[in-house]
């Protein structure tokens, strides 16, 4: 099915080798001169294929033909464009998007118009402050996802509410005078305690969801001082144990790690000591659970270097990587599986202001930016992966079907 979907694609192509028995993946170069940090995956015209929004343009499958969305505020070398999360607020039928920014502070929504070339309009949710990234996580628990945002001074989420109308509204949850003492660069989410109920974790602790996560008060567990990690942070039953274990990057150095946990005293948990998972990776920024190995569990973690996260940092002209990671229960130890693997920056200047990702990496170099999507875009039955960063937007297709 997914042959004559991509034999439209008018991009450049490259298959990635492979182990035995893993997935291949074919590269496709949806557009390498773009320099937007997040993209979505959705059908913008409802013609029943995915399409691929990423900043200022959305790309329409099968041949990714670009539109234009909006004009997107650039400082430096950062978009007011940290996230793209798929939503339909207005209740009309088409698919809008969620985005954030850092340098804006704001929370927004894009609404699609419906038709192709008109642009879209942009709608303040709200300011929180300063957003790194923005990932859509159902913690509620009634099937729709909320707006959780990287703000990096408090702790906040965003709940959808219809109000028996079709307009949309987003209703602001914060942690009050805990919500600025327990935030950081990072956030993430996770069933932490194994109560069936998922929990948020910032890089300091975790804050345990209520019977009635809308309207009851969370509590908050210190317990770790994970500094600055990426989006998300993840806890899941990684050794099945049956206790939930924290998986986590280093946002702005070396180092891709989980931390056990132990059984505690009473109701306290306790957690091991950070074990690395991959010491060689940089930057890493967005992570997520997916199903690669096409078992029906999405138990693989799937990971990037975020190319020029800083311009200048531990790791910056390193070979850009993307990478999946599966666990053995058995030898206790994590393996990587390559997806694509970049060449270094090497005569990047020395000084932040004079490097650009479109010139200092070789051209076709992927990365993973502030977002990752895995999703069945072909709909042949196994998951692709969409790659925007610095140095280009990229789809990965997965050959195991």
């Amino acid at each position: 099915m997914h042959r004559p979907f991509l034999t439209a694609l008018a991009v450049a192509c490259a298959v990635s080798p492979a182990m035995a028995g893993e997935p291949k993946w074919k590269k496709h170069d949806i557009n390498a001169r773009s320099d937007y940090e997040a993209a979505g995956v959705l059908d913008v015209d409802n013609d029943g294929k995915l399409d691929i929004v990423a900043g200022g343009y959305w790309y329409n499958a099968p041949d990714w033909a670009p539109y234009k969305v909006r004009d997107v505020e650039k400082k430096g070398t950062y978009y007011n464009d940290f996230a793209t999360l798929p939503y339909d607020v207005n209740g009309d039928g088409m698919t809008d998007f969620v985005t954030v920014s850092y340098v804006g502070q704001d929370v927004g929504w894009v609404e699609n118009p419906g038709e192709k070339g008109k642009l879209w309009t942009y709608h303040e949710i709200d300011k929180p402050g300063n957003s790194e990234a923005a990932v859509a996580v159902d913690l509620t628990g009634d099937g729709v996802p909320e707006v959780l945002p990287n703000s990096v001074q408090n702790v906040v989420w965003y709940e959808l509410k219809r109000n028996g109308s079709s307009q949309g509204e987003f209703k602001k949850h914060d942690f009050g005078a805990l919500s600025k003492s327990s935030a950081g660069h990072g956030v993430g989410s996770g069933d932490v305690n194994g109560d069936g109920r998922v929990d948020l974790l910032t890089p300091k602790g975790w804050f345990e969801a209520p019977s009635e996560p809308a309207s009851h008060e969370w509590t908050w567990h210190g317990g770790w001082n994970l500094g600055a990690t990426g989006i998300q942070i993840l806890a899941r039953d990684v050794d099945g144990d049956g206790l939930a274990d924290v998986v986590w990057g280093n946002g702005h150095n070396y180092g891709l790690f989980w931390m056990r946990q132990e059984k505690g005293d009473g109701s306290q948990l306790a957690w091991g000591k950070p074990e690395e998972i991959d010491k060689s990776i940089a930057s890493v920024h967005t992570l997520l659970w997916a199903d690669i190995d096409g078992d029906g569990k999405a138990h693989e973690l799937v990971t990037g270097k975020r190319v020029y996260a800083h311009e200048v940092e531990a790791g910056d002209t390193d070979a850009s990587v993307i990478a999946w990671y599966d666990f053995d229960r058995t030898s206790k130890k994590w393996t990587r599986h390559v997806i694509f693997q970049g060449e270094p920056a090497k005569n990047a200047p020395k000084e932040a202001g004079k490097r650009n990702a479109q010139k200092d990496f070789p051209p076709g170099t992927a990365g993973t930016g502030l977002q990752m999507t895995a999703v069945d875009i072909d709909k042949d039955g196994d998951i692709d992966l969409v790659c925007p960063g610095k140095s280009g937007l990229y789809l990965f297709e997965n050959l195991s079907k």
